[in-house]
């Protein structure tokens, strides 16, 4: 991808060449600077910039008219705030007039440029995750399997989920938030997760809660660990898991998502396990 082209907005030229140096050392083109409302118009109609930084506070104007002039210009021209005024009713205006993200002043600069990353390399980023989730679900699934029962787990067969599908009689859910949402499902037999269970806790369970309280956490340690692996690999993904869900019955029918996930069947001592896992693409916004 070009150079990605940056107007920063602020009414303090400390502010403008402290996010023009921040912006400009990790390789943006700041192609001008404006700190009021119709600067903002002359230099965006000038430069017609990919992304603008935009304060919130500047004589007779703000942050929102200004950004409402950037779109009125350009609606593709993605906006972000790097402001000191932040707060919920702030965030909520920023949401409404197509604002795709907040850095608080003092700007961190990790923060800004990951913020950045994670708007305008979307797609690239996408491409990434898309290559190497599964690998590491299942790198995850077969280290937490070794972690937490001194055991081997092998993979046997592997193929494409783009419909609804069966799970076994139970089947842990973990949604995973972050600039690409998705789920990580595991699922099994009841024998094979009760002498899952009992392998883990070096005894037999006392009861069903205590089984399924026993499989969610265990499904958190892999989700959790798979995504760690993944924020480290780029920290744009910004991935985090949810509580998870435990579902058991007979005949149980996981709907069909509106993107395509991975499934691995695995073998280990205390039978089969079937590992689930996918990422949907998101829009520009980066607010999560």
């Amino acid at each position: 991808m070009s150079s990605i082209r940056i107007v920063v907005v602020d009414d303090s030229p400390l502010s403008v060449a402290l996010i023009s140096d921040m912006l400009e050392q990790n390789d943006f083109e700041v192609v001008g600077s404006a700190g009021n409302l119709e600067e903002v118009k002359e230099v965006v109609a000038e430069t017609k910039p990919d992304l603008v930084t935009m304060d919130m506070t500047m004589p007779g104007t703000d942050g929102l008219e200004c950004t409402r002039a950037v779109h009125a210009i350009d609606p593709s021209i993605k906006v972000i705030v790097v402001s000191s005024m932040m707060d919920d009713e702030i965030v909520s205006q920023a949401k409404r007039n197509k604002i795709l993200g907040y850095v608080q002043k003092p700007v961190d600069e990790d923060e800004l440029i990951t913020l950045i990353k994670r708007i305008m390399l979307a797609e690239e980023l996408f491409v990434a995750l898309e290559q190497e989730y599964f690998e590491v679900f299942k790198d995850a699934l077969r280290d937490g399997m070794n972690r937490m029962t001194k055991t081997l787990l092998t993979y046997e067969r592997e193929y494409i989920c783009e419909g609804e599908f069966a799970p076994e009689d139970i089947a842990i859910i973990v949604g995973i938030i972050g600039k690409f949402p998705g789920k990580m499902l595991l699922s099994l037999s009841k024998p094979s997760a009760n002498v899952l269970v009992a392998t883990i806790l070096k005894r037999e369970p006392k009861d069903g809660d205590e089984v399924n309280n026993t499989l969610a956490e265990f499904a958190n340690i892999i989700s959790g660990n798979a995504c760690s692996i993944l924020n480290r690999k780029n920290r744009a993904y910004g991935l985090r898991v949810a509580p998870p869900s435990v579902l058991s019955g007979e005949n149980m029918l996981v709907n069909a998502l509106n993107f395509p996930t991975h499934t691995a069947v695995s073998k280990a001592v205390f039978g089969e396990m079937l590992l689930n896992v996918g990422f949907k693409r998101s829009d520009d916004d980066a607010w999560t």
